[in-house]
């Protein structure tokens, strides 16, 4: 199986949509998914998600399936902090809460690393329960039983389908570091998504096993094809 993670295109926080360019962004991302096409397509409950989605449903003929479960509102309650000004912000982006994410005995608590005693005050456990289950369920469902402890799923029906989930960035920290079993803290630091980036991830089947391997990451090679701006998030330009 190979499952794609697409974050939406540029957005309209308030109210909740894309952009011009999020709109063109969607287009470019349907020319491209339909080279090799989509067996399954999946979509977060918000409409910034659903309007990325919707031009490959169109383009495909494909019905989408919503998944409240991966609105951006679950990791957003949970893995923001309270600035100095009231307003708030991705844990990952704030300087104090990154070294101590990257801390060494943050590090060495490995999957654990939510009951380290510094995140007493946050809901972090309650963020990694909620994509943990996402994560187990919704593969479960594609075929693949989720085997957190040897970092692995066992195959219960072998899937050779092209599924896509289109969501968002801040989800994304948690529900790919939940899939791929790395640490929420090592992954969210050290990894971002670009709008309507594509990530490829291949379950290789080995046995009764199957490995998620990350093909591609944040990829927006359908930009180029179009001769969109491209790089990440209108703020750096590659």
């Amino acid at each position: 199986m190979l499952f794609f993670y697409i974050r939406h295109g540029e957005p309209i926080y308030d109210p909740d949509s894309l952009t011009t360019l999020g709109h063109a962004q969607a287009n470019a991302l349907a020319g491209r998914l339909s080279l090799h096409g989509l067996d399954q397509i999946y979509s977060s409950s918000s409409t910034r998600a659903m309007q990325t989605a919707q031009p490959t449903c169109d383009i495909l003929k494909k019905e989408m399936t919503i998944c409240d479960w991966a609105n951006e509102r679950y990791a957003w309650d949970v893995f923001t902090i309270k600035k100095e000004d009231g307003k708030s912000e991705w844990c990952f982006m704030d300087d104090e809460m990154c070294q101590l994410f990257l801390s060494p005995e943050v590090r060495s608590m490995g999957m654990d690393w939510y009951k380290h005693p510094s995140f007493t005050q946050y809901d972090f456990a309650k963020g990694m329960k909620h994509a943990n289950e996402a994560v187990d369920n919704f593969f479960s469902e594609l075929g693949y039983q989720h085997d957190r402890e040897n970092a692995r799923y066992k195959i219960v029906k072998a899937n050779s389908n092209r599924v896509a989930l289109f969501a968002h960035a801040g989800f994304g920290m948690c529900f790919l570091s939940s899939l791929l079993d790395i640490p929420y803290p090592m992954f969210c630091t050290h990894f971002d998504l670009g709008h309507s980036s594509m990530t490829v991830i291949n379950f290789k089947e080995q046995g009764d096993y199957a490995y998620p391997r990350v093909l591609q990451y944040s990829n927006d090679s359908h930009l180029y094809r179009e001769n969109i701006l491209t790089g990440y998030n209108n703020e750096i330009h590659f």
